[in-house]
């Protein structure tokens, strides 16, 4: 008789769901596999773990596989609110996906009370039905105290809350005035009109712009970027501590920033009369918005008026006479801006480019930290003139770059999987759209025409998110893969070195390949594609770090708004459709869950395909965009939910 063949045992990550069942993520490029509830064998929420496959892939379901192995824990430490009794204590944590309450005997409380939030060390792990056991190594403080919800957000995700010391004192170290010396092997624009354009509360402002027009009638566009790999030496201290960051993180009323206050804010940020060095990129672009010519230098600008994005808007649009006095003398260079950003913004629609609008909360709190109101961010074609000139010089940087086939990071964002677009048209079916697409053929234009045909009708927001859901996620790589979303063959960041890691390090090596003339020898070469491949990889990894950060500290906050509006009405529009009732998204951005028995006393048969309920007796069908009247019943900033019932 035969050996029986061994089962091949995969590696990945293991991503726990709170219902039980969990994924494992392999690799950027493949499809995660699905772990049912009972085959996770004690693995937590970012274990590595090694998993066999006990049910290939079938269509649309993924391969199913269960865990054989736990590699790696991914925490020691668990945040979350203590709960006393009177010989022991438990820790319920604040993510969900953790699966587990930790056991704490009395011994090992320290001076925790009840409803503290803490951090807890994990002394042994959940196995068998029994509890995780651990012990109190930081008090945070009670759950109702100022700030303490975004603190434990920051302790949840390992954010680096302080710059070490040595840092500081490194940055501090920094001059906050330009070295002159270095002014000769610099394009010397002092005397050039430019100008940032950012939100009013912008603090580290990296990137300018200037708009002109040549003899033969072709826009010229400069972006000029801080420099900031100038101040950030490669193997700094600063240069260490910014790859472990790699990206800043904004929670409202604080940022948690990649470089130390002395650069962001100070000599590094293109502030309004003070000189500073830049990156510059000027772009010469013909009247159908191709760049026909683009050049990279070291550049020393002053920049002449800091624009903030609602000045700007009244400006192009003549709505405020005072505003328009006080910058009279710039206005056709205003107007200059929004001629050509049309036109940009016309040739990548025509490319293909996916103009997702989906609206982002602005959320205001108040001198204690509370939310005080949740609205939609309100953007204006100023918005979108600094979003298409920014796109534009990171593309003619990427293209010239991989043209020199320099190390480099790129942003990389590859096409859809054809079964997930196939998905997505068994629901716009129901409203009469699809996304043209084969399996060998899958453009831009088609999800685009889509986004064209529901613009301005009450599915848009929905199918926008629905669109968002069938696209992979965008990430950094050294290799160029091109970049779906935008249409665009050439992509990278180069325009925020302030807060993002692969604008800095790119920065760096384009500032090496002017310094030396374009002729790098082999090793130095060698040496900087093993970084470029290194930190795209560390940069993906904290950037989606961030995002979940920022993501649950904004959830915390809507539920919170939404505490004292326990029984409050509100018209909402059904965002989402799922086995256990459905996602009601509110007018601020709030969004809720009506689960099956807030939906009035029948029984509703959920269509996977089509995402409708129909109530068996009344045959009253919801889908996705319908417009529905809701009551809030519960709202809960711990468990970062709000619920809803409906009303007919």
């Amino acid at each position: 008789m035969g050996k029986k063949k061994k089962k091949q045992r995969i590696e990945g990550i293991f991503r726990a769901n709170e219902k039980g069942f969990g994924f494992v993520e392999i690799d950027p490029e493949e499809e995660d596999l699905f772990i049912p509830s009972g085959s996770a064998n004690g693995a937590l929420n970012g274990d590595t773990v090694q998993v066999v496959i006990f049910k290939p892939k079938e269509g649309t379901k993924r391969a199913e596989a269960k865990v054989v192995k736990i590699l790696k824990r991914e925490k020691e430490t668990v945040v979350g609110i203590f709960q006393k009794s009177k010989n022991f204590g438990f820790v319920v944590p604040d993510n969900k996906k953790f699966g587990t309450d930790i056991f704490i005997s009395k011994s090992k409380c320290k001076e925790a009370k009840n409803n503290d939030k803490v951090i807890a060390k994990i002394l042994k792990y959940p196995e068998r039905g029994k509890n995780a056991e651990g012990e109190i190594i930081e008090i945070l403080g009670n759950v109702n105290q100022a700030g303490i919800d975004m603190l434990s957000v920051i302790k949840e995700f390992d954010l680096p809350n302080e710059f070490p010391s040595f840092v500081k004192e490194e940055a501090e170290k920094i001059s906050q005035q330009i070295n002159e010396k270095d002014i000769k092997n610099r394009k010397d624009l002092r005397d050039n009109i430019i100008f940032t354009i950012d939100g009013e509360d912008a603090k580290d402002l990296d990137d300018a712009i200037a708009v002109s027009k040549n003899e033969i009638g072709n826009y010229v566009l400069d972006v000029h970027i801080a420099d900031v790999s100038y101040y950030v030496k490669e193997g700094s201290k600063l240069d260490k501590e910014a790859i472990k960051r790699g990206t800043s993180v904004y929670m409202f009323d604080r940022v948690i920033p990649m470089l130390p206050f002395e650069l962001s804010n100070g000599i590094c940020s293109l502030n309004a009369g003070k000189d500073r060095f830049a990156l510059s990129c000027s772009m010469e672009i013909d009247n159908k918005g191709n760049v026909v010519s683009s050049d990279v230098y070291k550049s020393v600008i002053k920049v002449t008026e800091r624009m903030t994005y609602t000045n700007v808007n009244k400006i192009i649009n003549n709505l405020d006479e005072e505003i328009l006095n006080k910058y009279s003398k710039y206005i056709d260079k205003f107007k200059l801006m929004e001629e050509l950003a049309i036109i940009l913004k016309n040739r990548r629609i025509n490319q293909g480019y996916l103009n997702l609008d989906i609206p982002e909360s602005k959320i205001t709190l108040d001198e204690n930290g509370r939310a005080i109101e949740v609205k939609k961010y309100e953007t204006t074609f100023a918005n979108e003139i600094i979003e298409q000139f920014m796109l534009t010089a990171n593309e003619s940087i990427a293209e010239k770059f991989y043209w020199l086939e320099a190390p480099f990071i790129y942003r990389v964002h590859e096409e859809p999987d054809y079964e997930k677009i196939k998905e997505t048209n068994k629901f716009l079916f129901n409203i009469g759209e699809k996304i043209k697409a084969t399996r060998d053929n899958i453009r831009p234009r088609a999800f685009s025409d889509v986004l064209e045909k529901i613009k301005g009708t009450e599915y848009e927001k929905v199918i926008s998110t629905l669109i968002l859901r069938t696209l992979k996620l965008a990430r950094y790589e050294s290799e160029n893969k091109g970049h779906f979303g935008i249409a665009s063959k050439y992509y990278c960041h180069f325009t925020s070195p302030i807060r993002r890691y692969p604008d800095l390090f790119i920065h760096r090596v384009i500032s090496e390949y002017l310094v030396n003339d374009y002729n790098l020898s082999g090793q130095r070469i060698s040496e900087l594609e093993n970084k470029a491949k290194k930190y795209a990889e560390t940069s993906s990894e904290t950037e989606k770090n961030a995002t979940k950060a920022e993501r649950d500290a904004e959830d915390i906050k809507k539920a919170e708004f939404m505490e004292d509006k326990i029984g409050e009405e509100y018209t909402g529009i059904v965002s989402s459709i799922t086995a256990f009732g459905m996602f009601v998204e509110l007018q601020s951005t709030v969004e809720g869950l009506i689960r099956f028995e807030n939906m009035g006393n029948e029984y509703f048969i959920y269509d996977e395909n089509r995402k409708t309920l129909t109530g068996e007796k009344t045959n009253r069908t919801f889908k996705i965009g319908d417009n529905v009247k809701v009551r809030v019943i519960e709202a809960n900033k711990m468990l970062r939910k709000v619920a809803f019932e409906l009303l007919d």
